[in-house]
């Protein structure tokens, strides 16, 4: 299956955040995450696996208790009910990886 940038919507979440739903089906999605400086990913937890990759910026991103700086080229790794979140200390690009695909983000 092929999912074509320029025929994916950018859609403003809120607080300096707007999400780009790419590729996807049931079992796997691929999400672009576009942070202002400044922008919160509020805390939070969810029942899937997550892999996130820094295309662009500076990001505080806290795992459960531990917080570390991720730049461009960084990943993490987040496990089911994981509390996890990012403050965005320069205008970045997340690419986020779930499995399985994000349900919520579809409606």
């Amino acid at each position: 299956m092929f999912k074509f940038y320029s025929e994916t919507e950018l859609t403003d979440v809120g607080g300096g955040v707007s999400r780009r739903i790419l590729a996807h089906d049931s079992d796997m999605m691929a999400v672009e995450v576009i942070f202002e400086e400044g922008a919160v990913g509020a805390m939070h937890s969810h029942p899937h696996v997550q892999i996130s990759y820094v295309l662009e910026g500076e990001f505080e991103a806290t795992l459960g208790d531990e917080t570390r700086i991720i730049r461009k080229g960084d990943t993490y790794y987040t496990t089911p009910d994981l509390p996890h979140g990012v403050v965005c200390r320069r205008a970045g690009k997340l690419l986020d990886i779930f499995t399985p695909e994000r349900r919520d983000f579809l409606k």
